[in-house]
């Protein structure tokens, strides 16, 4: 058992997350009971993953999107409503952490979904320093490249092609950061992977020669909170289970 004010100064500390500029509060966002044994985690904080929770009797759940963002509509109704009774309700805390949980060395969605496909970071780039550039174990092309992610993330991706050059240099940043693929370009990096691509996209990689893939914002952010909860669960003796909700996102 863990204290949850005690659990939420572990992950500020862990997660670094005061060197952060983010897009909604990191941490605590709903008091539940102050003793937590039970810990579920998930990508959102969605009402479908609440209901599991409860039903798997959670004192806390972690995610990586939480409910709070800047610019969002304050009214509790709606779905908010819905959302904040069920977690008030059964006395369940939310901690959330967004972009302490992608950009963490080692527990965060960059280094886990690295290591997933095999890929080494070398390098930092971007915003914040939120993009990881490395190299493919062998060059390949880009539609060996998709095979492999489609293959470790159980889903289709959409690619941009660039000139057909071999891959050799890969950046990533899980999610939505299709706007970092010009610094990806920047960096050197022969293909960006993320998850999710906008319309200015595919013409940056046609005129650049740089390939994109975006293979999904879930697929691509469901290892780190899974990581972050085997820790957590390591270090405090709590039972932790990792529930994923489909998303076609």
């Amino acid at each position: 058992m863990v204290h949850r004010n005690d659990l939420d100064r572990h992950l500020h500390a862990l997660l670094e997350t005061a060197r952060f500029k983010d897009y909604g509060p990191n941490g605590l966002q709903v008091e539940g009971r102050e003793e937590i044994g039970h810990l579920v985690c998930g990508v959102t904080a969605s009402a479908a993953l609440i209901d599991a929770a409860i039903a798997a009797k959670a004192d806390a759940l972690l995610v990586h999107h939480g409910l709070f963002w800047r610019g969002q509509d304050g009214r509790v109704t709606g779905w908010m409503k819905q959302r904040l009774a069920k977690l008030l309700a059964h006395d369940i805390n939310l901690y959330a952490y967004h972009l302490p949980l992608d950009a963490h060395a080692e527990l965060g969605n960059n280094a886990q979904l690295g290591r997933l496909l095999g890929w080494t970071a070398e390098a930092r780039f971007g915003e914040q320093e939120l993009g990881w550039l490395g190299r493919l174990p062998e060059a390949c092309t880009l539609g060996e490249l998709a095979t492999h992610l489609e293959k470790a993330l159980g889903r289709s991706t959409v690619q941009a092609a660039g000139d057909g050059r071999p891959l050799r240099r890969v950046a990533w940043c899980t999610g939505g950061a299709q706007g970092y693929f010009e610094a990806a370009i920047a960096a050197g990096a022969d293909v960006f992977v993320t998850g999710e691509i906008s319309e200015p996209q595919a013409h940056y990689a046609a005129e650049t020669g740089v390939a994109f893939i975006a293979a999904g914002h879930h697929a691509t952010e469901r290892y780190g909170v899974q990581a972050l909860g085997q820790q957590l669960a390591s270090q405090f003796g709590l039972r932790q289970q990792f529930i994923d909700i489909a998303n076609p996102a």
